[in-house]
Formats: C-alpha cells, structure tokens, sequence
C-alpha cells in the first residue's frame, strides 16, 4: 500500500510496474506483426532480473496469454510515440517525460536537430536507467537531460533547473502515471503544466476513468489473461482513488483544446483491432480515454 513521500527502486512498488511495462514493451517488439519497436526493452527486463518478467521474455506461454497484454501496451506506446512526432513536426523542440520510468523515447524516436528530451522521475530508477543505457553504450537521438525528482515534490523548480525554457512551446506525456499520484498531487501536475506552457504547448495522457475500479479490473484481466500480468503485484493497491479532476475538463477550462478516443479505437485504427475481448473488459477499457491538448492562450 502506498504512503506519503513513499520511494521505491525499479524492483518494487511503483518501480516495478515500469519494469512490467518494459517487459510488455518487449513483448510486442517480439511479436510477427509489432505496433512499435522498442529494442532497449529487453535490456531493462535483463539487467532487472525479476523472475517474473525474465520468464515472461523467454517463454510468453508460460505466463498465461501475456502477448495480449503486450498488445495493449504497443496501442499505448505507439500513441504517445506519434504524439511526439505530431508535436516536433509542429517544430515543438522541448518533450518532458513525466514519470519517465524505462522510457526509451530519447533512443528510439528520430528527433530533429535541437530537441531536447527531459525525463523526470525518481532518483533510483533513472540511476537504474541511466546504468543500462551506459552498459550497452546506448546513444541518445536528442539532447537528453534526467530530472531526478519526485513528481509530488517541486518538480518545476528542478525541470527549470536543467535548462527548461517556460518561454517555448512544450511537448508533455503523462503516461501511465495518473493513478500512481493522490488527488492533490494529480490536480497540481496540471497546473504546473499549465503554468510552465507556452502557448502551442502540447500535453498527452491517458486518463483511466472515474467509474474504473482498480480491484475489479486486475481481477478481470487476470481472468481474461488467464493470470495476472505483473506477476504477484497487485497494481490496483498502488492507485489512488480519491478525488481528482477529470484531466480533459481541466484542460479545456484553463484554455487548452482537447481531444480523446478509447483504446478499443485506437487499435482498430492501428489495424490491430480487439477481436475477442469479453464484453466484461471491453466495458472497463471504453472507460478509459487517450487524451491530447493544445494550448491556445
């Protein structure tokens, strides 16, 4: 269970779901027909040695119907991974990575010249990170700046201090991260993105849903599955489910432009569409929203 001003490394608590979202990751880079490609995966996974997750990697069978859950991870990446390339082709040159986790995104993507990636998260797993990278002599695409600070502390002021311009147009992800942060810090993310945002900012997340039990849907996945994902971490004890705005309203009051589509959506459009979903979860993921804003003023 989580407590305030809790920390964690990249093998517990909200460390080791990035952990598990690097092994998804993986897993579809694996698969015949992947959605993304994510070749730095798999070093995190080995470096990390969580039994699990390693056995996830070398036998997808052995660990239910996981591949499934890599495809839903592969609509997630894909759709931040083009919301990234929207933004720069719109020549947005700064993208802050928030909770950043195993994100490979500075390695990956093609950036133009004079982007430059922050990736904020917490010390531990980006030193993680950072230690992989080095290992496999790994070269970042952009000018690259870690951001070693937790997102329910002042991060602005340490963002600012690796050389984040509030003058210029931004590029945001919020990926996987809403539910991990207690009401009060979810609402001052967005403020603080707000106010750190020139106009043209962009800022993309996915929200879960108000009416989206955390417990009632790991029980569901697990059944669809056939076991659980994240091994024996039950993910829904890592969420908060206090009062929070609805990240999309939020936007749209504080003068951004917002739009949203549903994951199911997404993966038809990807040409991957979800083909034998139990109607039980199908409900529980059209709850969730992909949500990407511009802002105008």
């Amino acid at each position: 269970m989580r407590t305030d001003g809790d920390s964690w490394d990249i093998v517990t608590s909200v460390g080791l779901t990035a952990l598990g979202v690097a092994a998804f990751r993986a897993l579809e880079t694996n698969d015949r027909e992947p959605m993304i490609r994510d070749d730095y995966a798999a070093w995190f996974v080995e470096a990390a040695g969580e039994p699990h997750f390693v056995e996830m990697l070398a036998d997808p069978a052995s660990v239910g119907k996981a591949e499934r859950f890599g495809r839903f991870m592969g609509v997630r990446t894909r759709f931040f991974d083009e919301f990234f390339t929207a933004a720069w082709q719109q020549d947005v040159r700064q993208a802050v990575i928030l909770a950043s986790g195993l994100d490979a995104r500075a390695y990956r993507l093609d950036w133009p010249a004079g982007a430059v990636v922050f990736e904020i998260d917490q010390p531990r797993v980006l030193e993680f990170k950072d230690r992989v990278l080095t290992e496999h002599g790994a070269v970042a695409k952009a000018d690259r700046r870690v951001v070693p600070v937790d997102l329910r502390d002042d991060w602005p002021a340490a963002l600012t201090a690796a050389g984040f311009d509030s003058g210029r147009p931004a590029a945001w992800s919020a990926e996987g991260l809403l539910p991990f942060l207690p009401g009060r810090a979810h609402d001052a993310l967005f403020a603080r993105i707000d106010a750190l945002s020139a106009p043209g900012s962009r800022v993309a997340t996915d929200d879960f849903g108000r009416g989206l039990d955390p417990h009632h849907f790991a029980d569901t996945e697990e059944k669809f599955f056939g076991s659980n994902p994240f091994g024996n971490l039950d993910v829904g004890d890592l969420w908060y489910v206090d009062a929070r705005a609805e990240p999309g309203g939020w936007l749209s009051r504080h003068g951004w432009s917002v739009q949203r589509t549903s994951p199911v959506d997404l993966a038809a459009v990807y040409a991957h569409p979800v083909t034998d979903m139990p109607a039980e979860l199908l409900d529980l993921m059209q709850l969730a929203h992909y949500v990407t804003a511009e802002k105008l003023w």
